[in-house]
């Protein structure tokens, strides 16, 4: 399975990781301040400010540590995950997934290629690559980019100019169950006007088992690797030039194909400059480009088995290539009030090439095919005012113009029939608009009542991605190119109270989605066509949603904490006056942690509701509700010792009483040849795993 290129990355980060550790180990304890590592994440990411979460990427975590972006937001309140394998699941953010949850990578927008969403924009997020992860729930910014309807997900790396000649070192590896294995060096170095950075991740696993014993077809490989020099020739200038590649393959449990390649190029500009006058606080430019090179086939990861829908050995080689800017400033009219001022813009283009029979015509002599293209241009304010001590203003707007056109002559009913697409060479445009407020008081003074309330409300128009237009059929069409944008309007309730001991964070939401784009499995009759038949179809309806979070840490004696958190969400379809399907049950996390300067030992508990609020066949486009599902509380412990003050290991077991359970989101098992088939794809059972972090 594994590629000679990424077998050779994978030995040399393990040498190169373990031969730091080692000269770590072997430093004495003079050399400079100790690097507190962090605790074991197992609840949340500490939350200082409303609706803005930041976790850190490297961070030890239970269960096992984030091997991808899905991944790394599992123990965020409000989050679910659908698993498809052993990789690439989609995160969802309070019942909300898809393009309704914003991604970038260092400020860059990145989509995916696969119209059956293999690899969405988390599958090509390498977390230990970054240095923190902020996440902004709800409609609550407009700074990064349009239709964030359930908030954003930035992964991000820290810049600053150095004081002197610095060289800085981290590596980690990681082991567990099933062939787990994870290796990470991140190198820096350079002087007060010149720095480098190079990173590079391999991460793979076998087949897992689930609680009762049963493989799932769910072994993955990835690797990337990261580069970036910057130019700082003074206090106030920061300019970066980056590149970035990365590749991988991965076996789905969910469906008739497996990912064989997920090639990702990407490079980027980035120039900043602060303090251009007393009104000008700052002015910034980046340019990015990013190209996906996905490969889908029945045959390289599973043995090749013949179907009446794929009876040869069949490939699908889909692509996207986004190219964006991002222009802004930084404006300081007042000392109480900030403003943002910018403008950006965004290109993709889909094109597509397959194969049938790939003995006979391979899919590598064949043209690539557009499919679509979608073109943004965007402009954006968002101020924040200091109104008088402890009140505070937050608010935004910003206006999109959209144009998307459809290049497809025919139309897919089937993998062996087509027919005449009625929206060829057709090119749509929307003007959308997107704005938020929020007003956050503190109570008093922080020594006294250190308790902050906030209110938000904001309202974000979402255009159709390629998924919900291209990818589709509507009801009473083979092409879905008339869908409507969808607009949401929420109102967000909640707050935050931290004192000595004990830490308290709740907040609630409401939500009116207008033209709420559902994705449903029906029997359609195009126009002109005699009878039905099944088709995957999106249609506009009204939605509601409403629920919340609330997260508490609690240190009730020396060296022991308590964490707690739960989340929940309701939807209603409006329209169809049912259940808004693919959303969460009711989740809580319980955990428990004693922790001494040099050692910690932890126990989590994970408990999950049953769900019966469902909607058969319909969902998003990831998934759609395949029946009721049943609760399960799964328990799990974890450890770590820091034999220096720069390393640390960290170890856990995760599904201690090997429970055999899925999630209710998760994609329905498919019939594999050699694996027993399930009605949802199954989590992993028992698995033991270790992480050494070590850093200089």
């Amino acid at each position: 399975m594994p590629s000679i290129f990424s077998s050779r990355l994978c030995l040399a980060l393990s040498l190169g990781t373990l031969g730091l550790t080692a000269r770590l180990a072997a430093a004495p304890a003079t050399e400079g301040p100790p690097v507190e590592l962090p605790p074991v994440v197992v609840t949340t990411p500490k939350s200082s400010q409303p609706l803005v979460v930041v976790a850190d990427p490297r961070a030890p975590a239970q269960p096992v540590p984030a091997h991808d972006g899905a991944d790394a937001l599992k123990s965020v309140p409000g989050f679910a995950v659908i698993r498809k394998g052993g990789t690439d699941g989609d995160p969802v953010l309070r019942g909300l997934a898809g393009s309704r949850l914003g991604v970038q990578i260092d400020g860059q927008h990145i989509f995916g290629g696969c119209g059956n969403r293999m690899d969405p924009p988390t599958a090509y997020v390498f977390p230990a690559a970054y240095d923190r992860i902020t996440i902004v729930k709800g409609p609550q910014s407009v700074l990064h980019g349009p239709g964030n309807s359930a908030g954003v997900v930035l992964f991000e790396r820290s810049y600053r100019r150095l004081a002197q000649n610095e060289a800085a070192l981290y590596g980690s590896l990681t082991a567990g169950s099933f062939g787990r294995f994870d290796a990470v060096a991140d190198v820096r170095a350079g002087t007060p006007a010149w720095q480098v950075r190079a990173t590079g991740t391999v991460t793979r696993a076998d087949d897992y088992e689930d609680g009762a014993g049963r493989s799932v077809h769910s072994a993955y490989e990835r690797w990337s690797a990261n580069a970036a020099l910057a130019w700082t020739p003074d206090a106030h200038t920061f300019v970066e030039l980056s590149a970035a590649a990365s590749d991988g393959e991965a076996a789905y449990a969910d469906r008739a194909m497996d990912g064989v390649k997920f090639a990702r190029d990407n490079y980027a500009l980035r120039l900043r400059r602060e303090q251009l006058s007393p009104l000008v606080s700052a002015a910034e430019l980046r340019a990015f480009h990013n190209y996906v090179d996905h490969v889908m086939d029945n045959y390289s990861l599973r043995p090749f088995a013949a179907s009446a829908m794929m009876p040869n050995p069949s490939v699908s080689n889909p692509d996207r290539e986004t190219r964006g800017a991002v222009a802004q400033l930084e404006l300081l009219p007042l000392d109480s009030l900030r403003v943002t001022l910018g403008a950006d813009t965004q290109t993709n283009t889909h094109t597509l090439r397959s194969s049938m029979n790939q003995t006979t015509m391979p899919y590598e002599t064949k043209a690539r095919v557009r499919d679509a293209r979608f073109a943004q241009r965007g402009l954006f304010g968002e101020a924040a005012a200091t109104l008088a001590p402890g009140h505070r203003l937050f608010a935004g707007a910003r206006l999109d113009r959209w144009e998307a056109t459809d290049s497809r002559n025919a139309v897919a009913l089937s993998m062996m029939s087509t027919a005449p697409n009625p929206s060829a060479g057709r090119v749509r445009t929307s003007d959308l608009a997107s704005g938020f407020v929020r007003y956050e008081h503190d109570l008093a003074a922080a020594e006294r009542a250190p308790v902050t309330l906030f209110a938000g409300l904001g309202r974000v128009q979402r255009f159709p991605d390629y998924w919900e237009l291209i990818k589709n059929e509507s009801a009473t069409s083979v092409s879905a190119f008339g869908t409507e944008p969808e607009t949401t309007t929420q109102l967000d309730l909640g707050a935050l109270w931290r004192t000595g001991a004990l830490e308290l964070s709740l907040s609630a939401f409401a939500a009116r989605i207008d033209d709420f784009i559902l994705v449903q499995s029906a029997f359609a009759k195009p126009a002109g066509m005699m009878g039905t038949r099944a088709a995957v179809i999106t249609r506009n309806i009204d939605a509601t949603t409403r629920g919340g979070e609330a997260g508490l840490a609690w240190r009730f004696a020396t060296d022991w904490k308590f964490d707690a958190s739960l989340a929940y969400v309701r939807g209603e379809n409006d329209t169809d006056a049912r259940p808004l399907a693919q959303i969460p049950p009711l989740e809580a996390r319980l955990a428990l942690a004693y922790t001494r300067p040099t050692w910690s030992a932890g126990a989590l508990v994970r408990a999950v509701d049953a769900q019966d609020r469902i909607a058969l066949n319909q969902g998003n486009i990831v998934g759609q509700d395949l029946g009721r599902s049943a609760g399960f509380a799964v328990f799990s412990l974890h450890g770590s010792w820091k034999p220096t003050a720069r390393t640390r290991l960290s170890a856990g077991v995760d599904n201690l009483s090997d429970r055999a359970y899925a999630e209710h989101l998760s994609k329905a098992g498919a019939m594999i040849a050699g694996f027993v088939q399930t009605t949802r794809v199954n989590e992993p059972g028992r698995t033991f795993w270790v992480k050494l972090d070590a850093s200089y």
